[in-house]
């Protein structure tokens, strides 16, 4: 028997609660992980408090999209027992039981081996969060974004994926500016790297024109909406913006000039689907972020316990960075 976080679809809405689980009622998989880490994202926010529909699985649901541990049992051959593996994505949190649990089984598809030099707990520091940066980051430099071209632009900036990104382009040799609407986060930025900031309310109301004066060389946009058409205007001549969020809104209100007149790139970035060649050599990059980095983006380690109340936090813009989450630290009833 090992603990999980439950979530109870009831009549009043979601309930999560804390139970013991037998490994056999554990999904099918080839890989048997003993969990040591799991991680707090947007989307695990909006599973827990119920305020998004991100559960496509039938309840009683163990939600976590980000998994790092230890293999106990394997069928496949990539994996033996002892490895240490990290999965995000992959279903793992939405439509399969996910991290919140001190067992998991795991599919082979969507796992990777812990990269050499980075810990378990900084993996989760990183999470799908950093994941989906290093996706973005990638993305925008195979469309040919170099250091020289200019500023890059991230929204959000404050957020889990927002701060992973600044500090990947800062490290990176790229001119960031941070867009965020946290008026302390300022230093906070500046320390991961960022060159400057800009308030959040300067894009958040949408272009003026449908061609705003060209500012930005790149974006990482984790907000959507208004925001993103804002990006968008303002992107420099084959400009690119890298997608990755909606928290700000889903629909996008623009035109094709951008696209016909600048040639301006919209790139979607879905981390959930990346191919195992793309996560092997996302987590690789991330392995070499400096240590201080982690510290800086670290913004809490927390219990299964104490999820539901993190939840309600992070959904309502009120963490800064990344929190991990301990499944083996002391569960209170």
């Amino acid at each position: 028997m090992f603990n999980a976080l439950f979530l109870h679809q009831t009549a009043e809405g979601i309930a999560p609660r804390i139970e013991q689980v037998n490994r056999a009622e554990l999904p099918d998989g080839e890989v048997l992980v003993a969990g040591a880490y799991s991680s707090l994202n947007y989307k695990d926010g909006l599973a827990v408090t119920g305020k998004g529909k991100i559960i496509r699985g039938a309840f009683p649901f163990i939600p976590g999209i980000d998994l790092v541990g230890q293999v106990e049992a394997s069928s496949h051959d990539d994996f033996n027992p002892g490895d240490w593996v990290i999965q995000t994505g992959g279903g793992l949190g939405e439509t399969r039981w996910g991290g919140y649990a001190q067992l998991q089984r795991l599919s082979s598809e969507w796992v990777v081996a812990l990269p050499e030099g980075l810990s378990s707990h900084e993996a989760m520091v990183i999470g799908t969060a950093g994941f989906t940066a290093m996706l973005s980051v990638m993305a925008l430099e195979h469309q040919g974004l170099e250091p020289e071209h200019g500023e890059v632009v991230v929204t959000g900036a404050s957020g889990g994926v927002g701060s992973m990104a600044v500090a990947l382009l800062a490290q990176r040799g790229y001119a960031v500016v941070a867009a965020t609407g946290s008026i302390d986060a300022h230093d906070y930025l500046l320390e991961l790297g960022a060159k400057r900031t800009v308030g959040r309310a300067t894009l958040s109301d949408g272009p003026r024109h449908p061609l705003e004066s060209a500012q930005w060389a790149g974006a990482i946009d984790t907000v959507g909406g208004n925001t993103l058409a804002s990006v968008v205007a303002r992107l420099g001549r084959h400009g690119s913006v890298a997608v990755c969020g909606n928290a700000g809104g889903f629909k996008l209100n623009t035109t094709v000039y951008p696209f016909i007149l600048r040639g301006v790139n919209l790139l979607g970035i879905d981390s959930n689907t990346a191919t195992r060649a793309q996560r092997a050599q996302a987590w690789s990059e991330l392995a070499t972020l400096p240590k201080t980095i982690f510290e800086r983006i670290h913004a809490a380690t927390i219990s299964l316990a104490d999820i539901p109340t993190w939840s309600d936090r992070i959904t309502e813009g009120g963490v800064r960075g990344r929190v991990v989450v301990d499944v083996n630290s002391e569960v209170r009833s």
